[in-house]
């Protein structure tokens, strides 16, 4: 779905070139996740967003993982190599042959920017619709520090783009400062970039650069801003944390206005696709890993881990319950404290309210899981399933070792191994026959008692 329907055809050029060495990972920097997604992924999906059709990914010769990740998204054409790095302009130059056959507008972004969504971006093709040749991205910093600055003239016209380290006392007073996104025709882009040199601090060919050019040229410069926030980058470990921190507070603030309760939002952890309905209360120290999907009505509550799973209407999950991929649990069904749930489909109206292991198969509505109960799934090399059957009652402590069923309204004996189909009906029991053995407790314990006195009267 795009932002805005494009007047001219559009492609993106993401920048992911960059060594990342400050992140000092063995995981290239743009494939660190936040909201459990690559940041990678995070800059396709808001050119998908802008409806680019044509998506290019600059990518460094030091990380072929970063290549394989885009490639296998995008397709095999995806990708092209920086190598050696000389600059973000040169970085830009090498996706020129991969673009050579495309007319249109092209959105230069980074990889590394995770918050920098498709609403954010889209004001550049609204420039460029309206006559501008260059349109630039910036936004008003807090602290301008290493940024490099816009000299603006009145409107929002940009004349140039000075980085920090090669700017003068008076631009560096300067707060409008550059984000490095731009738009711009295709072929003026490139032309553009041809006339860039290195002549500058640090020997490199700046993106930026052209818009000084393009001004010499008479061409229409101007930029759009953006909130701070919005155009962060991540260098470092302790960046990506603080990104982690606005992405997850934006979509907090999202699903709350859409409905869903939480009581403590700041703790409650959430993941890109995160689905959550309207009249859902999350509570404290949720964690919502991926693919998850909450149905209105139900409650979460504190400290337990979702992901991969389904929760249906009116369900109750928790506190400290972990439900795993494949947890399917049905309307109205409760899945209490400690029990975890791998690849079962609950049924609506069951319950299994403390300390057990569901793993690999099925329960009926409304059947009762007692505690301690395990479905023992894995022989070791293989997964079987257990399948429990409506209105089944499983006493506590019980082991089902699959593959087994549990029949309709049938039940097991707390304590119980259950290593053969329990039919419909049927209550299933296995374990040892109880024997008293009358006195031998009191017996046993004055023994130790009188060993125990024995012991201090010798050392008297």
């Amino acid at each position: 779905m795009t932002t805005t329907a494009p007047s001219r055809p559009r492609a993106a050029v993401i920048l992911a070139a960059g060594q990342g060495t400050r992140m000092k990972s063995p995981t290239p920097k743009v494939l660190h996740k936040v909201g459990g997604r690559p940041m990678l992924d995070h800059a396709i999906d808001a050119a998908e967003a802008l409806g680019c059709e044509r998506i290019v990914v600059v990518v460094g010769a030091h990380s072929p993982q970063v290549g394989e990740h885009a490639r296998e998204r995008l397709g095999p054409n995806a990708t092209v190599v920086q190598d050696p790095p000389l600059g973000t302009g040169h970085a830009v130059l090498a996706a020129k042959d991969a673009l050579a056959d495309f007319d249109g507008d092209v959105v230069v972004t980074y990889a590394d920017c995770p918050l920098l969504n498709a609403p954010v971006i889209a004001p550049l093709f609204d420039l460029r619709a309206a006559g501008t040749e260059v349109a630039v991205l910036g936004f008003e910093a807090a602290d301008p520090g290493a940024y490099g600055r816009l000299v603006l003239a009145p409107g929002h016209v940009l004349l140039r783009i000075v980085e920090a380290k090669d700017a003068e006392p008076a631009v560096l007073a300067l707060k409008h400062c550059n984000s490095g996104v731009l738009a711009a025709d295709r072929a003026q882009l490139f032309d553009l970039l041809a006339a860039v040199g290195n002549d500058n601090s640090k020997g490199e060919y700046y993106l930026t650069d052209i818009v000084g050019i393009a001004h010499d040229r008479k061409l229409a410069t101007r930029s759009a801003f953006a909130p701070e926030a919005s155009v962060q980058g991540v260098n470092s470990q302790a960046e990506l944390a603080a990104a982690e921190a606005v992405w997850q507070a934006g979509r907090r603030a999202v699903l709350m206005a859409q409905g869903v309760t939480m009581p403590a939002p700041e703790s409650v952890h959430l993941s890109w696709d995160t689905r959550i309905a309207a009249g859902v209360t999350v509570e404290p120290f949720v964690v919502f890993g991926e693919g998850v999907d909450v149905a209105s009505g139900a409650v979460i509550k504190a400290f337990s881990h979702l992901e991969g799973a389904s929760v249906g209407e009116g369900a109750l999950i928790g506190p400290y319950a972990r439900l795993r991929p494949g947890a399917e649990i049905g309307p109205e069904a409760h899945i209490g404290n400690f029990v975890e749930v791998k690849k079962v489909k609950v049924g609506a109206g069951a319950k299994a309210n403390h300390l057990s292991y569901l793993g690999d198969g099925t329960v009926g509505p409304k059947a009762n899981i007692g505690a301690g109960t395990i479905f023992c799934n894995y022989d070791g090399f293989e997964k079987f399933e257990t399948h429990v059957g409506a209105g089944a009652f499983i006493g506590s402590n019980s082991a089902l070792v699959a593959p087994v069923r549990i029949g309709d309204g049938a039940m097991t004996g707390s304590g119980s191994v259950i290593t053969a189909d329990v039919p419909a009906g049927d209550l299933a029991l296995s374990r040892a026959p109880q024997a008293n053995k009358t006195g031998w407790a009191a017996r046993f314990r004055a023994l130790k008692q009188a060993q125990k006195q024995a012991k201090k009267d010798k050392k008297a």
